[in-house]
């Protein structure tokens, strides 16, 4: 690892969440698919997180590897250093980040120079390593050797076309998020600041109906006002006289 002193306080307590993150099996991964991608003879580095960060710090494994995604004669990296100074190790680490961006790795998923070189940050190291093998199979363009089930495919684009008329027929069309307007009546409403009524009809004097002693029914009711002040009896003599 680079030359630095060890951190205290809350940047310790910040350095060991980030190290918490990284992941021991998705390591022995990620070099076996490196080893096999690159189809050179590359030294096996032994198991942990700082031999894994020694293995890549000089980044000549790492141009060796996005060469390897491409065909012969296009390869990003025409010249790969193995010098040990700082600054080209640096570069070259620069250079990868730069190729797998242009290959289709998303910046939000790159690494900074600092986190390999440092050693800050490993599991954005791996995590852009991942992103690098899906977008290799995604392509699938030959170019990729290893497992497919390594890493994730990524979704494809799936562009839909329509012409003129069909958008035009689209905007009558109410989206089902708006609701519907099925079924809709304007009956039983009202203008607007109009108070609503909401006394009951009346029944007509037509349809009521006068029960009397006996079980004996009329329907049309009595003839006068005077007539309702009778008593039942009264009223079954008065309608016989009236008939």
């Amino acid at each position: 690892m680079a030359n630095r002193g060890p951190s205290y306080g809350l940047s310790r307590e910040v350095q060991e969440k980030i190290e918490q993150k990284y992941d021991a099996d998705l390591e022995n991964k990620l070099v076996d698919w490196i080893i096999l991608q690159c189809a050179e003879d590359i030294e096996h580095p032994p198991p942990g997180r700082a031999h894994f960060q020694k293995w890549l710090m000089d980044g000549t494994v790492l141009c060796k590897l996005i060469n390897s995604l491409y065909p012969p004669g296009q390869e990003p990296i025409p010249k790969i250093s193995e010098s040990k100074m700082a600054f080209k190790q640096m570069e070259q680490i620069s250079q990868f980040l730069k190729a797998a961006e242009i290959y289709g790795v998303r910046t939000t998923d790159i690494f900074q120079t600092v986190d390999l070189w440092e050693g800050k940050d490993m599991a954005a190291v791996q995590r852009t390593l991942m992103a690098l093998g899906s977008v290799a199979v995604t392509k699938d363009d030959g170019c990729y050797r290893g497992e497919p089930s390594w890493f994730h495919r990524k979704a494809q684009q799936n562009r839909r076309g329509f012409s003129e008329e069909q958008l035009r027929q689209g905007q009558n069309v109410i989206g089902l998020q708006m609701g519907s307007n099925k079924g809709a009546s304007q009956a039983g409403m009202t203008g607007y600041g109009m108070p609503r009524q909401i006394i009951r009809n009346k029944k007509k004097k037509s349809d009521a109906f006068w029960d009397f002693p006996g079980g004996a029914v009329a329907k049309n009711p009595p003839a006068s006002a005077g007539d309702m002040a009778l008593s039942p009896g009264s009223r079954r003599s008065h309608m016989l006289r009236s008939n």
